[in-house]
């Protein structure tokens, strides 16, 4: 008997430890986000706005596989500074938007409602995932067939450029981001989740498509005239 509550203490102090350390590391990675985005807004993406296909593919071959070296080094410290460079790189790609936005009347206004909202979705998954009884582990494979059929329109979207679905997929990145933030921190808690390199990887990504699903919405809804 005593083995045993031994043993559960032994697991309830790693998940902690994942927790905190997932925590910690998601903090962090604010850092560089932010000294990226202060970069980018300075940035002429001219070249972004020439060929806006060709930009988008090559972003995404490197949004994945800087994914797949994190995870891949997840056990090392270099997948802690693979990480953080990560977050510096997309901290640097939210110049665009940002850009658009500040140079809108209530611009400084949206940003900060976007950034606020974010932390309460995350805030308030956080709470529901600590908190709850039932099992979410069955999630996962909804969220997996969520993740393929919002590729697929993310993808004819770069092609076709069509405002109304374009619409449709940030409102869905929403609701989207919002799960995936539920499950993976409920998956750490349940111990489904054992590293915070891969953790936080997840939760970085989901909130920043958070924010900047959030910013577009704003902006479509509630921008002001440009200055």
């Amino acid at each position: 008997m005593s083995d045993i509550y031994v043993n559960s203490s032994q697991v309830a102090v790693a998940r902690n430890n994942v927790l905190r350390n997932t925590y910690l590391l998601l903090g962090i990675s604010l850092i560089p986000t932010i000294f990226g985005a202060l970069l980018g807004v300075n940035l002429d993406f001219s070249f972004m706005r020439a060929s806006p296909i060709m930009f988008s593919l090559g972003f995404l071959a490197v949004f994945y596989g800087l994914i797949f070296a994190i995870e891949k080094n997840r056990e090392s410290s270099t997948g802690v500074f693979l990480l953080l460079g990560f977050t510096f790189l997309m901290g640097v790609m939210l110049g665009p938007i940002l850009q658009v936005a500040l140079g809108l009347r209530n611009g400084g206004q949206l940003v900060t409602m976007a950034a606020g909202g974010t932390s309460l979705v995350f805030v308030v998954m956080a709470a529901i995932a600590t908190t709850t009884k039932r099992d979410l582990s069955g999630l996962g494979r909804f969220l997996t067939v969520g993740a393929v059929v919002l590729m697929i329109a993310v993808f004819a979207n770069i092609f076709f450029q069509i405002p109304a679905l374009s619409l449709t997929i940030t409102s869905l990145f929403v609701v989207f981001s919002s799960l995936v933030i539920l499950w993976q921190l409920h998956a750490i808690v349940n111990g489904g989740e054992t590293n915070y390199v891969s953790a936080t990887l997840t939760l970085y990504v989901q909130i920043y498509n958070l924010f900047t699903s959030l910013l577009r919405l704003l902006m479509v809804f509630g921008g002001g005239d440009r200055d």
